[in-house]
C-alpha cells in the first residue's frame, strides 16, 4: 500500500464518518466506479485501524463530556446496588440513553452479510445516498425542538438507535441519520448533533471488540506500517475537522449544502454504476 492511497482512504473516512454523507457509500462507489482495491477486504487491519482513528477524533473533540460521563457510569453503577436508582443527576441520565440507542445494533449480526453485498451495487448505493440527501433537506424543515439532556425521554434514545441500524446500509449517513432522527423527536440541533458523536463510541468499539479474532491474524504487514500511519493520521485529523464543522453548522446554519451534495454524487452514482 502506497502513503498517497493511505492517506487518500483516510481523508475519505474522517471526513464522512462524520460529516452526514456516508462514508461506506463513498468508498463503495469509490472502489466499484474506480476499480480502486475494497480497503475492508484486502486491507482489514488499516480498516479496523482507521475506524479507531476516527474513534479517537471522537475522544478529543468531546473528552470534557465524555469524562463526565465515565464518571457518572461508576456512580450509577453504585447507585444501582445502592437502591437509588430513582435519582439520577443529567450525566447518568445521558448513559442511560446512550445504551438504550446502542441496544438495536445487536441486530447487525443477522444483517451483515445482506448490508455487504448492497455494498457491490454502485447504483443501488447511489439512490440511497440520494436518499440520504433527501433526508438531510427534511430534516432542515423540522421544527425546532426544545429537548436536551435533562428532558429528553428514553424512547427517543430507543428511535435514534433503531435508526442507527437502518444507517448500516452504504450511503445512508450514520450522523445524518441519527441527527434527523434525533430532530424529529424534538432534539434541540446542538444537542442532536452531542448525542449523534457519542453514540458512535460504543458502535465503533463494538465493532471493534468483534473485529479482534480475525485482526489477530491478519497482522500488519512490515512494509506498510508508514502507510498505516499517516493513513490514520490523516483520518484523525479531518475526522476532527468534520466533527468541528458540523457542530458549527448545527449551531449557525443547515445541512442544505450536504443534501445537495448527496443529490449529485448519488445521481452520478446511478448514472455511471454499474
Amino acid at each position: 500500500m502506497s502513503v498517497l492511497f493511505a492517506v487518500f482512504i483516510g481523508i475519505i473516512q474522517g471526513l464522512a464518518e462524520f460529516l452526514p454523507v456516508s462514508s461506506s457509500g463513498h468508498l463503495n462507489i469509490i472502489q466499484n466506479i474506480f476499480g480502486i482495491e475494497n480497503v475492508e477486504t484486502n486491507y482489514f487491519s488499516f480498516d479496523i485501524l482507521l475506524h479507531l482513528a476516527t474513534l479517537i477524533a471522537v475522544f478529543i473533540v468531546f473528552r470534557h463530556e465524555i469524562l463526565k460521563l465515565i464518571i457518572a457510569f461508576f456512580t450509577l453503577v453504585k447507585k444501582l446496588f445502592t437502591g437509588k436508582l430513582r435519582k439520577i443527576n443529567t450525566d447518568e441520565r445521558m448513559v442511560v440513553m446512550l445504551v438504550i440507542a446502542t441496544l438495536p445494533l445487536g441486530a447487525a449480526v443477522f444483517i451483515k452479510d445482506y448490508i455487504e453485498a448492497i455494498g457491490g451495487y454502485t447504483k443501488i448505493v447511489g439512490a440511497i445516498l440520494i436518499f440520504n440527501g433527501v433526508m438531510l433537506f427534511v430534516s432542515d424543515l423540522l421544527a425546532k425542538g426544545g429537548k436536551n439532556a435533562e428532558n429528553a425521554e428514553y424512547s427517543d434514545s430507543l428511535v435514534v438507535g433503531v435508526c442507527q441500524v437502518a444507517a448500516l446500509l452504504p450511503g445512508l449517513s450514520r450522523s445524518g441519520t441519527t441527527i434527523t432522527a434525533g430532530l424529529a423527536r424534538g432534539f434541540d440541533r446542538e444537542y442532536a448533533v452531542k448525542f449523534s458523536f457519542l453514540l458512535s463510541i460504543p458502535a465503533v468499539l463494538g465493532a471493534n471488540i468483534m473485529n479482534i479474532p480475525e485482526l489477530m491474524h491478519t497482522p500488519v504487514p512490515q512494509s506498510d506500517l508508514s502507510a498505516y500511519f499517516f493513513g490514520m493520521l490523516a483520518a484523525l485529523v479531518t475526522g476532527i475537522i468534520a466533527m468541528k464543522l458540523l457542530v458549527y453548522i448545527a449551531k449557525r446554519s443547515n445541512f442544505r449544502v450536504f443534501a445537495i451534495y448527496c443529490a449529485v454524487v448519488g445521481t452520478l452514482a446511478v448514472i455511471f454504476g454499474k
